[in-house]
């Protein structure tokens, strides 16, 4: 039976995210049992020690996560919101709110203190405070939110507090407010906008910046998304009272109406860290940076649910080698060409045409274009750049000469004619057909451009995008049904 007993310690123990030893929990236990005169088994004091040492306090702010049942900490109040009333569901009585920003060694977090403790933080708090706070975290608007049910003033404790600190990238950690950062603004994106759950619309837009510490993508919210239009890349930026949140296992620093990003005259070194061109492989996610060697125009194609997409492929070299890089969406219309020095952060590594590798940059992507050469390189047009009509195929050329000429208005999709397109030679339902054309989409279907138009294959072949295919087979519902890919 004791044998029992100890596997049920040992059980509560292991569910315990605690720093504290087996052996110092045991001795808690048998202390818990003994305290309570036998009214309480192993296995129940065992719960009560656990919910005691799970409870207790957290080395620092920085160590409140939204998971945990309860925080106890010490803090300095740093600034004390205005008071906010609401009503309550079915309640005569209205509630209130006051958000305390309370500071540590470790960083800032904002306090929630409701009702009669709302009253008190405004009648009571000073700046500069030092509260024993006990409260529950919680996920908030901007990072962790501690909603408070016991606090007391603690003159005795030294608290010392770096206020509107500047941070460098590589310093952030999940669940930091109030944050400053500077840095080199180094990618722009347009606004979207998105309906909320109580019908109102919201608006998002995405920076990227780098210090000499790393990079971060800064996300805009509402009031403040219209900032990335008005901002360029290339200058130096300061975010004020940002909040740190992750996403797809990414730090992302997140802006939102309290906050603001402003543009300021100070420099900002960034030194991109890229991997070598020789040492990619399949499946990273990786920077690299080089010299662009061609740059072909830009193609649209139509996706399976009506959206245009566009892509435009360049071909980046560097001291060990080159690759070809999909430039996807609104990166596409990035003003890059032959000369220009780039830094690619965050592209994925694919299997690319000819067991080649390729790179895709998508929304994800950052693109910086380093250093021009001078006007008249990447300042002409798309088409001016290209040195071969299908698009990726200039990289294979070997000598970039022209191996067709190049149809004008391939960049805007101006010449490009559907299928069903009044003028376009529509093939009939039935018809046996051989279509040669560059990978667009992969996938299903696979979707094929050959300068002039686009089609649909239905096809189980494994192609890569930006591979130059010919499909031949029957064409039914204006698809090519094919029996062969090659």
């Amino acid at each position: 039976m004791h044998e029992h007993r100890m596997s049920d310690i040992e059980g509560v123990y292991e569910d315990l995210e605690a720093d504290v030893s087996l052996e110092e929990f045991r001795e808690a236990v048998e202390a818990k049992v003994e305290q309570m005169g036998g009214l309480a088994d192993e296995e129940t004091a065992a719960m009560l020690v656990a919910h005691e040492v799970g409870e207790s306090e957290v080395g620092g702010i920085a160590d409140i996560e939204p998971g945990m049942e309860e925080a106890k900490f010490v803090a300095k109040v740093i600034s004390i919101g205005e008071k906010r009333t609401f009503e309550r569901d079915g309640e005569d009585e209205d509630g209130q709110v006051v958000n305390v920003e309370v500071a540590d060694e470790t960083g800032s977090v904002r306090a929630a203190f409701w009702d009669d403790h709302a009253e008190a933080a405004i009648e009571e708090l000073e700046d500069g405070q030092v509260l024993r706070i006990k409260g529950r975290p919680k996920e908030g608007f901007s990072g962790v939110e501690v909603s408070v049910d016991d606090v007391e003033p603690d003159d005795d404790t030294e608290v010392d507090v770096q206020v509107s600190d500047t941070y460098a990238i590589e310093d952030l950690s999940l669940g930091l407010s109030n944050v400053t950062l500077v840095g080199l603004l180094l990618d722009t994106d347009s606004v979207r906008t998105f309906d909320r759950d109580d019908g109102s619309e919201g608006k998002v837009s995405n920076l990227v910046l780098g210090d000499s510490t790393g990079r971060v993508r800064v996300t805009l919210w509402d009031e403040q998304a219209d900032r990335a239009t008005a901002l360029e890349a290339g200058t130096t930026v300061e975010v004020i009272d940002g909040y740190v949140k992750e996403r797809d296992g990414q730090l992302e620093l997140h802006v939102g109406n309290r906050g603001a990003v402003e543009e300021i005259d100070e420099d900002v070194e960034y030194v991109p860290e890229s991997t070598p061109i020789e040492d990619l492989e399949i499946g990273q996610t990786v920077d690299i940076a080089g010299v662009v060697r061609s740059a072909d125009p830009k193609r649209t194609f139509d996706r399976d649910d009506g959206s245009e997409g566009q892509v435009r492929n360049i071909r980046v070299q560097d001291a060990t080698g080159d690759i070809r890089v999909a430039l996807w969406g609104e990166k596409a219309d990035i003003d890059v060409g032959p000369g220009d020095e780039v830094a690619l952060g965050d592209v994925e590594i694919q299997d690319g045409w000819q067991d080649d590798l390729e790179a895709s940059a998508g929304w994800q992507s950052t693109i910086t274009v380093l250093e021009s050469e001078p006007a008249g390189s990447s300042g002409s047009t798309d088409a001016d750049n290209s040195s071969d009509e299908n698009a990726g195929l200039s990289a294979f050329a070997g000598d970039g000469t022209d191996e067709e000429p190049a149809t004008d208005g391939t960049d805007t999709g101006s010449t490009k004619t559907e299928p069903g397109d009044a003028g376009s030679d529509e093939p009939a339902d039935g018809e046996e057909l051989e279509f040669t054309g560059v990978v667009v989409q992969a996938g299903n279907p696979v979707v094929l451009d050959d300068g002039e138009e686009t089609m649909s294959v239905a096809t189980d072949a494994d192609v890569g995008l930006g591979e130059e295919v010919t499909a031949r087979g029957i064409v039914r519902d204006g698809r090519l049904e094919a029996n062969d890919v090659f």
